[in-house]
């Protein structure tokens, strides 16, 4: 190859990070939309809060379980035919999901909308190998930190967007949410390039496709073990948190829409601030591991105020006092990736995203009834805060299998890989 051609491929290669922030930032805007709305349009077809608790938990269980057996099957496909066509078809499903939510005249249209969608979309995943296929291993927990600013900035937007015109009309945001995914789809045809070579790619396999089998590999790859379990049990308290946080602090606090949507923008700025400013001078101190671990124990402390909280306001001073909580997901992102080969970066990212959706199918399963068991109580009392206290203990597992499975490897130095330039060897106690 020439020094010429060499030169051009980097910089096509340099300029595919800002395309694939500016697609999770529409994505994640037009996502964070929905987000204060979706709980007050179920209550438009409930009698109770017990009820909207119910079918609430439904419609979020329809969309994770599509999203389960979907999201792995998608990841192999990025591997074989590239990330921008699945990504495309994410954005079709997006868009079909929320005009069709906008227009829903009954819960089981909900349910059925949210199956489609779920099944349709992995662009999480897909953007994630698509971050991985373009990034030297020792940088992707900088650049995880940064798609996850990305997420960040669109869960600034997205839920005061969403509350604004859900004061308005509680079917608008839907509609404005579907236009951005029809931008998001017309700007990654025509503008988003595709970041993984053809001899990178490889056979599709509806065997290694299939979710169960995807997260056995997952378990199977060298020096992760252990965090697999770490993800399964942070990922279902996080979603535990994005499954109840509208109505608990409607229960608690008698929140509508748009203190919601403000609400969620805090923890939006609060993750641009972390993983867009902060995350590298944090890395530059510590290994992926330790900030995992130190991570994982302020979001334990977090869940527990959360739910302690008979004020409004102590939410956002939980929120901002939960600065290395939002390290933990690029932390662990970055240690499972740099334990895959370059061919399998999709199907791998993919395992995660399904055991992530399989944690959104369990999650509404035990926060709705949760929530619904409290429902009747007073506000501001304290026991309201149910899910969140399930949710310390889900976070403070997940910080007892990281930390002993840090110290097994560095028991074990041979086995382990250098990440983010620090060795993963360090002490993490």
């Amino acid at each position: 190859m020439t020094n010429s051609s060499t030169t051009t491929q980097h910089k096509a290669r340099a300029a595919a990070m800002p395309f694939i922030m500016l697609t999770v930032l529409i994505d994640m805007i037009s996502i964070g939309l929905i987000v204060p709305v979706l709980p007050a349009l179920v209550g438009k077809f409930t009698g109770s809060q017990a009820d909207q608790a119910f079918w609430y938990g439904a419609v979020a269980f329809s969309f994770g379980l599509a999203n389960f057996f979907g999201a792995p099957i998608l990841g192999a496909l990025s591997d074989k035919y590239g990330r921008r066509p699945v990504l495309l078809l994410g954005f079709c499903g997006l868009a079909l999901n929320f005009f069709a939510t906008a227009f829903s005249t009954a819960l089981w249209i909900l349910i059925v909308v949210r199956l489609v969608g779920g099944a349709m979309q992995a662009n999480a995943a897909v953007c994630n190998a698509y971050v991985a296929d373009i990034t030297p291993p020792e940088q992707r927990a900088k650049r995880f930190g940064m798609i996850g600013a990305m997420f960040g900035v669109g869960f600034i937007i997205g839920p005061v967007m969403g509350g604004l015109l859900g004061a308005v009309n509680l079917r608008l945001p839907f509609i404005v949410a579907g236009s951005l995914a029809l931008i998001n789809l017309t700007y990654g045809y025509f503008v988003l390039p595709e970041s993984l070579p053809m001899e990178r790619r490889r056979a599709f396999s509806w065997k290694s496709a299939n979710p169960l089998s995807s997260l056995q590999a997952l378990s199977r790859l060298k020096t992760v073990g252990p965090l697999v379990g770490v993800i399964a049990c942070s990922g279902l308290a996080q979603f535990m948190l994005f499954t109840t946080w509208v109505l608990y602090t409607t229960f608690k606090f008698d929140w509508g829409p748009l203190q919601n949507g403000q609400s969620l923008a805090a923890v939006g700025i609060m993750s641009v601030l972390v993983q867009g400013v902060l995350l590298g001078p944090l890395l530059k101190r510590f290994s992926p591991q330790r900030l995992a671990i130190i991570g994982l124990l302020s979001s334990t402390a977090a869940y527990l105020l959360w739910g302690a909280a008979n004020q409004g306001w102590m939410m956002y001073a939980i929120i901002f006092g939960n600065i290395f909580g939002p390290t933990v997901n690029a932390a662990i992102q970055s240690i499972i990736s740099g334990a895959a080969d370059s061919h399998n970066q999709g199907q791998t990212l993919g395992a995660v995203s399904s055991l992530n959706s399989l944690m959104a199918v369990v999650a509404p399963m035990i926060g709705a009834p949760l929530l619904g068991a409290v429902s009747n109580l007073p506000k501001g009392d304290w026991r309201i805060g149910a899910p969140f206290y399930f949710c310390a203990a889900l976070q403070l597992a997940s910080l007892v299998l990281a930390f002993l499975h840090f110290r097994r490897q560095r028991q074990s130095p041979a086995e382990t890989p250098v990440l983010a330039g620090r060795p993963e060897t360090e002490d993490v106690g």
